[in-house]
């Protein structure tokens, strides 16, 4: 069994650029990697091979039972009930691996973004489709339930579509990987490493070619205009304007030449060099690179003049029956703060508190971990009504996060990537005083979380930064948070 993309396009209505040039891919069983830049395509071809959107040009075949898990855990699937109400041995068995309580599926919307996507995926495993699509299935999740989650994918038999920038989740499940560059999606075999080492030695090979073919180029259109000058020279011999009417002999010279043809050779070497500059020049627009927009930009944000930005009594923080013990907290204008813990221990509600404490005349920057559907339509409807100039800094922002800024101008249906970064770049542009980031590298591919990393270590401002991404809390210097733990409840420790 098999999955066969042939010459698959698709675009958003209303936008001018597609968001699918012609793929042509099969995939196998087992689990096939779709790795690539926010925006380049990735969840809309996903889509596309599910059947849940219907391609302008190209078919998909055979017809197959296909199941979408998409991004945004608080989504609520459609057979949870039918997953809670199930006892059998298989069902139990996926409740198990993945860690789900029995209690957790009749109170969702109370749960975690992590506990929501264990049961998002253990119901989308549970209806045993011939298609299964993981679309960024560990966003949310801490390094325990991370190994849960590829424990639980690990078992299915099916054709598997994984889209992730979880570089050890891919190289745990697949055995090959649909990769986007140079404007194109490329299959290649093997793990992510692999395909990734593959595609860093077609890339080397590439910009070879491509320096060959400039330096051919110029050499030839260097030969081009000597031998232009030769045949102008030529031309110029032929005439008979510059000799004395009573020169006979020269003019018997310039005939014999004409007559032979020898007084031409230069102007035909001429018009083939023409020909072989054209060929040069193809070589070299064949020979292209993969274009990256990630890059610096000019440094946003800017110290708060008070001594305290945020000052938290010590005490409980409660929801419900969860309740979370946190020591005095004391946030300067210049302190960086990164803060973990897993799943269900109480980040968030954190957060939400600490944000309801920040000093009057502090500016805020803030990105949610999700980002409802009002404020996606709020930040593009924003960066419609900005002035060019400002509209301009926000771009260059997105920019050098790693994205491309058309996309956002051109109306197109944005990935939740690139919306997070429109998010930040519109506020950092306003230069805050304070960022707070709850999970800010869900769906952000790597290229994109080297340059917030960057970003984070110039911010001259504070920051409190929410992440289970090990890298990046280990790239930032700073003060590290961590919620425990502690008995039937949970403690911050602060170090």
């Amino acid at each position: 069994m098999q999955l066969n993309l042939t010459n698959i396009t698709y675009t958003y209505p209303g936008a001018s650029n597609p968001a699918v040039e012609p793929v042509t891919a099969t995939f196998p069983q087992g689990w096939t990697g779709i790795v690539g830049d926010n925006g380049c395509g990735k969840t809309t071809l996903a889509r596309l091979a599910c059947g849940l959107v219907r391609p302008d040009g190209g078919t998909v075949a055979p017809k197959l039972f296909s199941v979408y898990c998409q991004q945004d855990s608080s989504m609520v699937p459609n057979e949870l009930e039918d997953f809670a109400a199930d006892w059998g041995r298989e069902a139990q068995e996926l409740r198990r691996v993945l860690g789900i309580e029995d209690e957790w599926l009749w109170r969702y919307d109370t749960l975690s973004g992590g506990q929501q996507k264990r049961i998002q995926i253990g119901c989308a495993l549970w209806r045993r489709p011939d298609v299964l699509v993981m679309d960024e299935p560990t966003n949310d999740l801490d390094a325990t339930t991370r190994r849960q989650v590829t424990e639980a994918l690990a078992g299915f038999s099916g054709i598997g579509l994984l889209i992730s920038h979880d570089r050890a989740l891919l190289d745990a499940l697949v055995g090959h990987c649909l990769m986007f560059a140079g404007g194109r999606f490329v299959m290649r075999p093997g793990s992510y490493t692999q395909a990734c080492g593959q595609a860093s030695v077609e890339c080397e090979t590439l910009q070879r070619e491509r320096d060959k073919a400039k330096r051919e180029k110029k050499r030839l259109e260097a030969e081009a205009a000597r031998r232009r000058v030769e045949a102008d020279l030529a031309q110029a011999k032929r005439s008979a304007r510059k000799l004395d009417k009573h020169d006979s002999d020269g003019r018997e010279r310039l005939g014999r030449a004409i007559v032979s043809g020898k007084d031409g050779v230069a102007t035909k070497l001429s018009a083939s060099m023409a020909g072989r500059v054209a060929k040069a020049d193809e070589a070299l627009q064949a020979a292209t690179v993969g274009k990256r927009y990630v890059g610096r930009f000019r440094s946003y944000g800017e110290a708060a003049p008070a001594k305290t930005l945020i000052h938290h009594e010590a005490g409980m923080l409660s929801a419900g029956d969860f309740a979370l013990d946190v020591p005095e907290l004391w946030l300067g204008p210049i302190d960086h703060v990164v803060l973990t813990g897993d799943n269900g221990n109480g980040k968030s509600l954190l957060v939400r508190q600490l944000l309801s404490e920040v000093r009057e005349g502090v500016k805020v920057a803030s990105v949610p971990q999700e980002v409802s559907d009002a404020v996606r339509a709020e930040a593009l409807a924003k960066l419609a009504q900005l002035p060019p100039a400002e509209r301009g800094r926000v771009l260059a922002v997105v920019g050098g996060l790693n994205s491309d800024p058309e996309r956002l101008v051109d109306g197109a249906d944005i990935s939740p990537g690139e919306l997070k970064k429109l998010l930040l770049a519109e506020q950092l542009v306003e230069n805050p005083n304070l960022l707070v980031l709850d999970e800010p590298t869900n769906h952000l591919d790597m290229g994109s979380i080297d340059a917030l990393a960057a970003l984070l270590e110039e911010f001259p401002g504070a920051f409190l930064l929410v992440t289970h991404d090990e890298s990046l809390r280990d790239s930032l210097e700073g003060q590290h948070w961590r919620i425990e733990r502690n008995g039937s409840g949970c403690r911050l420790r602060t170090q």
